[in-house]
């Protein structure tokens, strides 16, 4: 029978061997993940950086390589691309940024009160309702097109930005409403009994308690608001025709002509205008965004 003083030399150089071998792999192993990273994050940005660099170039050099690097800089198309439009790109610029707001206004407002509604309040059907308001998510945007075009139009909102704000209004957006209940319903709920017993009602409850705990919820809907808005390009299409209202979607569709030829340096040098809000935009709250996401037990 071996003794432990065998056992002990025995087993010794098996931990150091093992010791060893993790040592020596994980550097590797982290080298590899980092390397791996690097290289699908190129790739992600790789058109952004194409798109940037393109619109230093001339027009016939863009297409002619796909390296990002011009070889001869072309700055007049940021200040041609300005003014080529029957209107600065500034009006578009604050055509967009006044719709943004008042739909980050809108979506907040309601979507957070029926959340509210939904998480913190007990009244008959709310099971049945808000399984209905989920089923809308289901729904193709294509096939509310016509109704709510014929309705916009019988009550002469078109031509107008109502058709694009009021609807935000009336908590539409079923997915911001879920994103908030699931945050509402992680808060304790010792909080609304504790404020009733010192005489709150509903609304100062979610006024004063509920909405200041959700800030990073409110931030990350206020961003996926901002974005969308920003980008969107089919309802200002469909709803406005007075160039004076145009956003900066349609601005961008303004720059190809009838016969398909137009100046892609002056495109993507108002492109990359145009991203610039949203970038930052998005770099300002993507704390809030990260907690917002997080905390509310979406993956």
């Amino acid at each position: 029978m071996a003794t432990i003083t065998e056992l002990v030399t025995v087993r010794r150089p098996r931990r150091r061997g093992g010791s060893f071998y993790r040592r020596t792999s994980q550097p590797w192993s982290r080298f590899l993940r980092h390397l791996f990273v690097i290289a699908v994050g190129a790739i992600m940005l790789y058109p952004l950086l194409w798109l940037l660099g393109s619109s230093f170039k001339p027009d016939g050099e863009i297409f002619s390589s796909l390296s990002i690097w011009p070889e001869h800089w072309d700055f007049t198309h940021y200040v041609e691309g300005w003014n080529a439009l029957e209107r600065p790109f500034q009006v578009y610029m604050l055509n967009s940024l006044l719709l943004c707001v008042l739909t980050i206004t809108g979506n907040l407002i309601s979507c957070s009160m029926a959340a509210y509604a939904f998480s913190r309040l007990d009244f008959r059907g709310r099971k049945g309702m808000f399984a209905l308001m989920l089923g809308t998510m289901m729904l193709p945007s294509q096939v509310l097109l016509v109704p709510q075009y014929v309705i916009f139009a019988k009550m002469g909102w078109l031509n107008t930005y109502l058709p694009l704000i009021v609807p935000t209004f009336l908590a539409t957006n079923a997915f911001l409403i879920f994103l908030m209940v699931q945050f509402m319903r992680a808060l304790p709920r010792e909080l609304d009994d504790a404020a009733r017993i010192d005489g709150c009602g509903s609304f100062s409850i979610y006024f004063r308690i509920v909405l200041p705990l959700c800030v990073p919820a409110l931030a990350t809907s206020a961003i996926f608001t901002f974005i969308g808005s920003w980008n969107e390009f089919f309802g200002p299409l469909l709803y406005l025709t007075n160039q004076d209202l145009y956003t900066v979607p349609l601005a961008l569709k303004q720059f190809m002509n009838t016969e398909g030829q137009s100046s892609w340096g002056q495109i993507f040098a108002m492109s990359v205008i145009s991203l610039a809000p949203v970038i930052g935009f998005f770099i300002a709250g993507q704390k809030y965004l990260i907690n917002g996401i997080a905390t509310t037990g979406l993956k």
